[in-house]
């Protein structure tokens, strides 16, 4: 946890400018910017998203109208106040779940579990008998190891014609490896629960990340044990049912270049657009969104031109997988990649019981650190903070939003974030207030993610400490290192990311 300067000394600093963090950004003045970006204006652009909303039944998902109506209000406001606005416009895999998944077991018992459709799960109904892979370790190991289903030889060949259910428990590969091994061995259906250690007990929520022909669910790890130690004794049959809609749709990003700055140098300031099929996201991620959308506009109000470019972005097709943003890394050329200098990250900066959480980019809490050039950029917001009296907390490079295809490709980057669907401590509770035991967004991709469950007091620090780093690196003459030179390109290897777009993916 970050620790905040003596008051004496925010007294002084707020007379001048932010202090430098002792690296080699220089001191860049962002009190006038961060006087013109205040919660009201970013409240502005969020009752625009909360009306696109309202009027499209409740969301924001890409691939329906409420995502094309916010592209295109972001489009018009940008173009507005004068950037070159471009649309980015790529295929996906859209998926939504039309009902509940059910899962029961109906032989030798009748039990009804709770149970969450996995993302990209196919659509049916299977009544069969229930097999559990190899490898799954009851009581489970201290640390996540389990490698239950995660070779095609933990399966035996499924029946060809008796229906069966694969139980596979989570572990150390990627669900999708999982159910494609399932499916290819015959099953009908895949069902994976939880591993067990502490913090991996419960029912979750994880993506497949591409289409699945056969229904894939996701139970507890208490339903998956007494699943297990039932077919030890005898055949079990279950019944899982599932009804979703998996087709190619056609979405866009919404790509904002400042007119002014080094072409060979740019800052791509990025948030995700979209909201989950089941809620209108106004915090996640309109709060980002619309924090960009008031940044952009009061920087061409601000004068003084950035000498770096900017480019704000505004991805689509995150909540299923990162798409956007990768889809945009992945289309760069050899030469556009190279002018790439940064990238800033704000997904989700008004949490009802928020902390102030800052990407971890020097690795000194948590695995794995970013790019170089990552450290400088934690740095510039944790620096204003501390100058701001106000604490912070560090949150690793998971790979849950969309800096995860730029350090994949070994461009420095950062960001806020403050608290998805973990539970605050008390330890931070006495540091920021809100209340321990409770969701730092208790409305995370639910219906209730309305502007009505947005804090206005995180959304005004973050958005001034978004705004003061925009500022910082877009107009320093040093950059991110002394001799003011772009980083050297040392990627993080995607295989360590345990999120896509929110979404566990293994």
């Amino acid at each position: 946890m970050r620790r905040a300067l003596s008051v004496t000394a925010v007294v002084v600093a707020a007379s001048l400018l932010v202090p430098s963090t002792a690296q080699a950004i220089d001191d860049i003045d962002s009190v006038r910017l961060r006087k013109l970006v205040n919660t009201s204006g970013i409240l502005a652009h969020e009752r625009v998203f909360q009306r696109i909303a309202n009027e499209n039944g409740g969301i924001r998902a890409s691939g329906t109208p409420g995502y094309d109506a916010s592209v295109e209000y972001v489009r018009k406001t940008m173009t507005q106040a004068g950037y070159q606005v471009s649309l980015q416009s790529f295929d996906f895999a859209f998926f939504q779940e039309l009902v509940p998944s059910e899962f029961e077991q109906v032989d030798p018992n009748n039990v009804q579990y709770e149970s969450l459709t996995m993302t990209y799960s196919g659509s049916g109904e299977v009544v069969g008998n229930l097999v559990p892979t190899k490898d799954v370790l009851i009581p489970p190991p201290e640390v996540p190891g389990s490698t239950s289903g995660c070779e095609a030889s933990d399966f035996k060949p499924a029946s060809a014609t008796q229906p069966e259910v694969a139980l596979i428990q989570r572990g150390t590969c990627f669900f999708s490896d999982k159910a494609a091994n399932a499916q290819a061995a015959g099953y009908d259906a895949v069902v994976i629960f939880n591993e067990g250690q502490p913090g991996r007990t419960d029912v979750f929520a994880g993506t497949l990340g591409a289409p699945f022909d056969i229904p894939v669910i996701a139970v507890s790890f208490a339903t998956g044990r007494a699943l297990f130690k039932a077919t030890q004794a005898g055949k079990v049959t279950v019944r899982v049912a599932t009804s979703t809609v998996s087709e190619t749709r056609t979405t866009q990003n919404v790509i904002a270049d400042s007119v002014e700055g080094d072409r060979n140098k740019v800052i791509v300031v990025g948030a995700h657009l979209d909201s989950v099929i089941a809620g209108p996201g106004i915090n996640d991620n309109g709060s980002g969104s619309a924090a960009l959308l008031e940044i952009a506009v009061q920087l061409q109000k601000l004068g003084y031109p950035p000498r770096q470019r900017l480019r704000f972005a505004f991805w689509g097709a995150e909540e299923l997988g990162l798409l956007g943003s990768t889809y945009y890394v992945d289309n760069l050329s050899g030469a556009q990649l190279g002018k790439i200098y940064a990238n800033l990250n704000f997904d989700m900066v008004g949490s009802s019981n928020y902390v102030r959480f800052v990407y971890d980019g020097d690795g000194s809490d948590s695995d794995p650190a970013g790019p170089p050039g990552s450290a400088q950029i934690e740095d510039i917001f944790t620096g204003y903070f501390d100058s701001q009296d106000l604490a912070s907390d560090p949150t690793p490079f998971s790979g849950r939003s969309d800096y995860g295809p730029f350090i994949a490709v070994g461009i420095p980057a950062g960001g806020l974030f403050t608290g998805a669907e973990g539970i605050k401590t008390e330890e931070q509770a006495a540091v920021y207030g809100g209340t321990a035991g409770v969701a730092y967004h208790e409305c995370y991709h639910l219906a209730c993610d309305t502007i009505d469950s947005n804090n206005t007091q995180a959304l005004g620090e973050m958005g001034d400490a978004a705004a003061h780093a925009v500022r910082v690196l877009s107009r320093s003459r040093t950059g991110l290192f002394e001799d003011g030179s772009k980083p050297a390109r040392t990627p993080v290897p995607a295989a360590t990311f345990d999120y896509q777009g929110g979404l566990l993916v293994r």
